[in-house]
């Protein structure tokens, strides 16, 4: 029995078993492929945007705990910091509370922590908000690619039938095939999933950081509203 079908290394390449797949394995291929530079791009940028505000977060904070004007600060070193956003929020807060006379400053007080942790989720949320598409990558992938591969299996069942003959030259291309959708669904998924773990640790370490930059600025801002 010859096996030279199977036995051929270029039938086992992979643009040799995208261009012998049917056109539903294909769409599968092409989809799991996209995803995949789909993913590295969003890797890439996240990684880039993660890097820069946490640089931008050093600079702004060791200036920050050294200048006597809060608002010229923010003005010179904020651009681009997380926590200068969440400073800018509190002095616009602390502005409308302190225009009134006399102060109220239990609720001044009250309103400067809520207006705090506000601008730190939202702060959050703008770090994290491309994660949930690498969950989804991560989660979906594997079942896209497994879908392809029972596509493939069934191709295979149906040349089996159609040739009447079980010999591995008539199911070897389907089943290669098949294979090679699930290999490219967890080409997908594995990066996804492992960026999604990396990177939410590190918003989460983010968020720590600003909520306890929030806390010392709110400390810092009580402390005035005892001497005003």
């Amino acid at each position: 029995m010859d096996f030279a079908l199977s036995t051929d290394p270029a039938t086992l390449s992979p643009l040799a078993l995208f261009l012998q797949a049917d056109i539903v394995v294909k769409g599968v291929m092409i989809g799991l492929l996209l995803a995949s530079i789909w993913t590295w791009a969003i890797i890439v940028s996240q990684w880039l945007r993660l890097r820069a505000a946490v640089a931008a977060s050093n600079r702004f904070e060791a200036a920050f705990w050294k200048a006597e004007d809060p608002h010229a600060i923010v003005r010179s070193e904020g651009d681009g910091a997380p926590s200068a956003r969440v400073v800018q929020a509190a002095l616009a807060e602390w502005k409308q509370s302190t225009a009134r006379r006399p102060i109220d400053r239990e609720g001044t007080r009250a309103r400067l922590a809520t207006v705090l942790s506000s601008a730190v989720a939202e702060e959050t949320d703008r770090l994290a908000d491309k994660l949930n598409t690498l969950a989804t990558i991560g989660s979906v992938a594997p079942f896209v690619g497994l879908f392809g591969t029972v596509w493939g299996i069934m191709r295979s069942f149906t040349a089996i039938a159609a040739e009447q003959n079980s010999s591995l030259a008539v199911v070897a291309p389907g089943i290669a095939e098949a294979l090679f959708a699930t290999a490219i669904g967890l080409f997908a998924a594995i990066p996804a999933v492992i960026a999604y773990n990396r990177f939410g640790h590190r918003v989460d370490a983010l968020e720590a950081r600003l909520s306890r930059f929030a806390d010392n600025f709110h400390a810092t801002l009580s402390r005035e509203l005892e001497l005003s």
